[in-house]
């Protein structure tokens, strides 16, 4: 055997200034591209919904972000694997928006530059990362009862007055189930098989399920969001998700334009996350800070 070669990683806990709180993430730090075979081996290692790879590119004067899942998929979407990036590198101390314009930082990921905004928690000095997603397109509707059913739940446990089941996109479609309220949202068990059959009829990714918060809260909305198309059986933190659904709400009308939200995510996981949103003319904001937990070194 030859020497092997070693990379730094930090797994990361997203969407919360607590470890073992959040949605974990694994961020490798490489010197370039890596195999596609030497990603997949590695995210699956891993076994988090998501790993991020990362390095500062130069030619591009920026950080480069790859994320895959453990089945070995590659995510375009900028979710908490591009915020927890981020996150990594500015704590791990790399510059990576000096050779930037200061009024337009971004980091590139599949090719393209993702704008994002930065500022530091007054009181833990985390980085608080906000990414920019397009703005929301509202598309088709989904019939109530299929998706109830797909959810194990009735029909009336989907609050369909203010709001019905409807695919929504910024980066990723994902299918926004409006539940009546937080007891129902976590009581349920669903049916990965028929959650996946629909994903496929109606061609979208995820269900964003979201219950209204209590008045005097400091969240809006609390949420879960299930995946099992990519795998994801239930994530406790979902960036492309928080996104269609405050674009969703301020449509509605359920929400203002140009004012920050919170999102709780994660309660029934044990992994209470928060999101911070916010729906602008051009685009939507979303974000929060990441931890460390654990930092070591892997070899390849």
């Amino acid at each position: 055997m030859g020497e092997r070669k070693a990379l730094e990683y930090y797994v990361l806990d997203v969407f919360s200034n607590e470890s073992y709180k959040g949605n974990p993430l694994s961020v490798v730090f490489t010197d370039g591209n890596l195999k596609l075979e030497t990603y997949q081996d590695i995210s699956k290692e891993f076994g988090y919904s998501e790993t991020s790879f990362v390095y500062y590119s130069v030619r591009e004067k920026a950080l480069v972000v790859r994320s895959f899942t453990p089945t070995g998929i590659e995510i375009d979407g900028a979710g908490h694997n591009l915020l927890g990036a981020v996150c990594g590198a500015l704590l791990k101390g790399i510059p990576i928006f000096d050779e930037q314009n200061e009024s337009e930082p971004f980091v590139i990921m599949n090719h393209s530059a993702i704008p994002v905004t930065v500022s530091f928690d007054l009181d833990t000095f985390f980085p608080v990362v906000k990414m920019h997603q397009k703005s929301a397109v509202i598309k088709q509707e989904i019939p109530t009862y299929r998706i109830a059913v797909a959810l194990g739940l009735k029909i009336e446990d989907l609050d369909v007055n203010s709001f019905v089941p409807t695919i929504v996109k910024t980066e990723v479609a994902h299918t926004m189930v409006p539940i009546k309220n937080s007891q129902i949202l976590n009581s349920f068990v669903p049916d990965n098989q028929l959650l996946i059959q629909i994903s496929k009829e109606y061609n979208f990714e995820g269900f964003y399920c979201f219950a209204p918060a209590d008045e005097g809260l400091d969240h809006i909305v609390e949420t879960r969001f299930f995946n099992p198309i990519i795998g994801i059986n239930e994530d406790p933190a979902t960036g492309t998700a928080a996104g269609p659904l405050i674009g969703f709400l301020t449509e509605k009308k359920f929400t203002k334009s140009d004012k920050e939200y919170k999102i709780l995510q994660g309660v029934k996981l044990k992994q209470p996350s928060m999101i911070e949103v916010m729906n602008r003319d051009e685009d939507i904001l979303v974000g929060g800070s990441s931890i460390i937990t654990m930092k070591g070194e892997l070899y390849i």
